[in-house]
């Protein structure tokens, strides 16, 4: 199978005192434009925004 189910977590929440965010998604194995962590936009309801997500390992 050539993706990864990956979890995003909320990069800006903990520095508030809130709870973060946390979203699943799929990542590509093969992909060589994305070497490092994914980092992604997503709504937070604890800070009623939208804030960076990024990969946990």
């Amino acid at each position: 199978m050539p993706r990864d189910i990956i979890i995003l977590e909320c990069t800006e929440a903990r520095a508030e005192g809130k709870s973060p965010s946390r979203y699943t998604s799929t990542r590509n194995k093969k992909s060589l434009n994305t070497p490092g962590r994914l980092e992604k936009v997503k709504y937070n309801p604890a800070l009623r925004r939208r804030t960076l997500h990024r990969e946990l390992r």
